[in-house]
């Protein structure tokens, strides 16, 4: 695991993180928003949102995007705009998905599925998230 913290300017700072595709790299990614929440005085609730949200984009480019292949990895960038806005990236080596076609974990032949609820719960813990085209890199935006 790699992680590297730049000042690209007065009021934005760059971290970046390569993670393995194992789920035990979930760890690494608690901790780092650990760290975050401590460094940035992230309040309880956007720190419980972040770290939802990031957790399951994480586990999703590890099992869906890099089939846990542990030769790829995991990249995560993270802007934090005038310590007021932060600006996640997490992005795999998988070959994407359409993420316009999930089924609606809410619908009632879905209710009892064990799975399929990661996007779902970004998008109502998130401000703001934007996929890529190819649908292996999401973006997620969060107000301080």
């Amino acid at each position: 695991m790699t992680t590297n913290r730049v000042d690209i300017s007065d009021n934005t700072v760059l971290y970046t993180l390569q993670l393995p595709s194992k789920l035990d790299s979930i760890t690494t990614v608690e901790n780092f928003i650990d760290n975050l929440k401590e460094e940035y005085k992230i309040a309880d609730d956007t720190y419980a949102n972040m770290l939802t949200c990031m957790s399951e984009a994480t586990i999703n480019a590890i099992i869906h995007g890099n089939k846990q292949d542990e030769n790829k990895k995991v990249y995560i960038n993270l802007e934090v705009h005038d310590g007021k806005r932060m600006q996640f990236t997490v992005a795999d080596e998988g070959e994407g998905f359409d993420y316009e076609r999930l089924p609606d974990p809410t619908a009632p032949e879905n209710l009892e599925n064990l799975t399929g609820r990661g996007i779902f719960i970004i998008k109502h813990l998130a401000d703001q998230f934007i996929f890529n085209m190819k649908g292996n890199e999401i973006e997620l935006h969060f107000k301080l």
